[in-house]
């Protein structure tokens, strides 16, 4: 422990180390830009670290950070500016086929398709398929009603499965690229 440092500062640390990197990689599924994944992740954090003394059940951290991360994601999209800049990263040329050149365009065409769906049924479909969340966890991290949550998983899977060319009674594919549950 650092000199100086407090147990709740030393705990904090801890919990800041060891999902860091999961925080983040979930906010750019939420965008789908690295730089604005940072910014994500850094807000999500500061929230929890203002509010670090208060959290009486460590066991619910990882829901306060999530649903403060989907917060300040859905208040981000509001925001002119980001209407209006977009960053747009080329996939590099890959030479050869190959099951992973595969695998790796699929992903970059699923992700495409979801970065085109609006951010509430973009944020619905993170929660409930990448983060494996019920519809009831959902609503409670969106602050929304379980009726919401279905209807807007409904219709951002209805619209990947027509941008990716999927039969309606078929998604599996669009629910494995997005964490296998269905």
């Amino acid at each position: 422990m650092p000199q100086g440092e407090s147990d709740d500062q030393r705990q904090f640390r801890e919990y800041f180390t060891a999902r860091h990197d999961a925080v983040r990689r979930t906010a750019y599924v939420l965008c789908g830009d690295w730089h604005w994944a940072d910014d994500l992740t850094q807000n999500a954090f500061i929230r929890l670290a203002a509010g670090w003394r208060r959290v009486r059940d460590r066991e619910a951290l990882d829901g306060f950070v999530r649903t403060c991360l989907v917060r300040a994601y859905l208040s981000d999209v509001k925001r002119v500016w980001r209407r209006r800049e977009r960053s747009v990263a080329e996939p590099p040329d890959v030479a050869g086929p190959g099951s992973a050149t595969d695998r790796a365009d699929g992903r970059m065409t699923f992700e495409a398709a979801l970065r085109t769906l609006p951010p509430r049924q973009r944020v619905v479909l993170l929660c409930r398929y990448y983060q494996d969340l019920d519809v009831a966890e959902t609503a409670a991290t969106l602050g929304c009603s379980q009726g919401t949550v279905k209807s807007q998983a409904a219709r951002g899977l209805a619209k990947l499965r027509d941008l990716l060319g999927e039969r309606d009674d078929d998604d599996s594919r669009t629910t494995t690229m997005l964490g296998g549950r269905s």
